[in-house]
C-alpha cells in the first residue's frame, strides 16, 4: 500500500513592513554603536522612529501608521538592557496597536524580536500623535511636548546629498541610509526618567523594510 504523505504547509507572512526609519542619538558622527563598539560617552540616548508606508502584521493593515522608541542604552549596544518608552500613533485603531506591539516586543518572532532581546526594560506605552517626515534625505519627527528632532544628511563639496549603500547599520539592513546630523534632538519625557537635550550629533534616515513568514 503507498503511503501517502501531506504536502509541507506553506509559510505566511507574519508581518511585512515597508517605510522609512529616522534616528537620532547621543552619540557623535558617526555612531559606533551599529559597529559593536560603545557608545560615546559610555551610554546613549537615542530616538528611533518608525513609520509604515505599508504595513501588515498578522492580517491587520497598518500602514500611515508610525511608531518610535525612546530609548536610553547603558553601554555597548548588542549587551542589552536598554530602557524604552513606546510611543504609538494615536490615529491606530486597538487592533492596529495591538498588532504592531505584539511584532515589536518580540511576540511573533522573527528579526523583530531578535532586537527586542536587547530591551531590559519597557518603562511605559503611550498613544501620542506622531510627526514622521523624509524628503531628499532631511528628516523631522515631532511629538508635541516630548519628543523633537530634526536631521539634515551630508553634502558632497558639490551640495550633493550623500548616502552608504547597502548600509552596515543594523537598523536599515539592505538598504541605503543618509547618515548625518540632528541640528537638534530634544526629549522631555521626565515621568521616565529620560530628558535630554543635543545639538549636532549623530542621525540617521533610511527606507526600511522588514519581513517574516512562518
Amino acid at each position: 500500500m503507498a503511503e501517502v504523505q501531506e504536502a509541507p504547509s506553506a509559510s505566511k507572512t507574519v508581518y511585512s513592513l515597508q517605510g522609512t526609519l529616522l534616528e537620532a542619538c547621543s552619540c557623535g558622527v558617526a555612531c559606533p554603536c551599529w559597529i559593536g563598539e560603545d557608545p560615546d560617552g559610555g551610554e546613549c540616548h537615542a530616538i528611533i522612529g518608525y513609520h509604515f508606508d505599508k504595513g501588515e502584521v498578522t492580517g491587520v493593515d497598518v500602514s500611515g501608521l508610525s511608531l518610535v522608541l525612546i530609548a536610553h542604552i547603558p553601554g555597548n549596544i548588542l549587551a542589552g538592557n536598554w530602557e524604552v518608552v513606546v510611543l504609538t500613533d494615536d490615529k491606530a485603531t486597538e487592533e492596529q496597536t495591538n498588532a504592531l506591539l505584539a511584532a515589536f516586543t518580540g511576540k511573533l518572532g522573527g528579526p523583530l524580536a531578535d532586537v527586542y532581546q536587547l530591551i531590559g526594560t519597557v518603562k511605559g506605552v503611550e498613544p501620542v500623535t506622531i510627526r514622521h517626515e523624509v524628503a531628499g534625505g532631511a528628516g523631522t519627527i515631532e511629538i508635541p511636548g516630548m519628543v523633537e528632532a530634526e536631521m539634515e544628511p551630508y553634502r558632497s563639496p558639490a551640495g550633493e546629498v550623500t548616502t552608504l549603500q547597502n548600509s552596515i547599520f543594523s537598523t536599515v539592513p539592505g538598504s541605503a541610509a543618509w547618515v548625518s546630523k540632528a541640528g537638534r534632538n530634544r526629549v522631555d519625557l521626565s515621568q521616565y526618567g529620560m530628558s535630554w537635550e543635543f545639538e549636532g550629533r549623530n542621525a540617521i534616515q533610511a527606507e526600511w523594510t522588514m519581513e517574516y513568514a512562518a
